[in-house]
């Protein structure tokens, strides 16, 4: 199985999540990261996806995605073709004990400490997803008390941007 990330370009309409979504399901592929958000213009969103599966399997979900009525646009996003981040909140248990431990790895990490109580830790790193889940195997060493983590953004290296596409398309029209 490989892992891939599709930026899949979407008319901002009531319900193109749900249709969107509802495609990985209908492929029986398991979505790892999830990530909605605003564009350059009110009128499109952009969700970047994360899955693990089979190049053909991939390639068949990207056909009927694009067969979609309100996506506008797919771009397949590659590690040496794309900039990725994920952002991730952890609140640490702080004792006295594990204190220095904790602050040398997020510093390591270069996690930053956005809350400081005698109970506990809160430290921010944003970073790719092999980062973010090497600190947090090194974290379970000590006490997690929560972990908040948002899905995976990525944008395409250099000149080319997926809007581009939609833009095309309806000029093609």
């Amino acid at each position: 199985m490989q892992k891939f990330t599709i930026a899949v370009f979407v008319r901002n309409k009531f319900g193109v999540l749900n249709r969107v979504t509802n495609m990985f399901r209908r492929r029986r592929f398991n979505i790892d990261s999830l990530t909605v958000s605003e564009t350059e213009s009110p009128d499109y969103s952009r969700i970047t996806i994360t899955f693990d599966g089979e190049e053909s399997n991939k390639q068949k979900l990207i056909n009927q995605l694009n067969n979609l009525l309100d996506v506008c646009a797919i771009k397949e996003l590659k590690g040496d073709n794309s900039v990725s981040s994920e952002l991730l909140l952890i609140k640490m248990k702080n004792s006295p004990q594990n204190r220095a431990d904790i602050q040398a790895a997020a510093a390591a990490f270069h996690a930053k400490t956005v809350d400081y109580t005698r109970e506990s830790i809160i430290m921010k790193l944003t970073a790719n997803t092999n980062s973010i889940d090497d600190f947090l195997n090194l974290m379970r060493d000590y006490t997690i008390l929560e972990i908040c983590r948002t899905g995976v953004v990525s944008l395409e290296r250099g000149s080319s941007v997926l809007n581009s596409e939609v833009a095309d398309n309806e000029n093609n029209l």
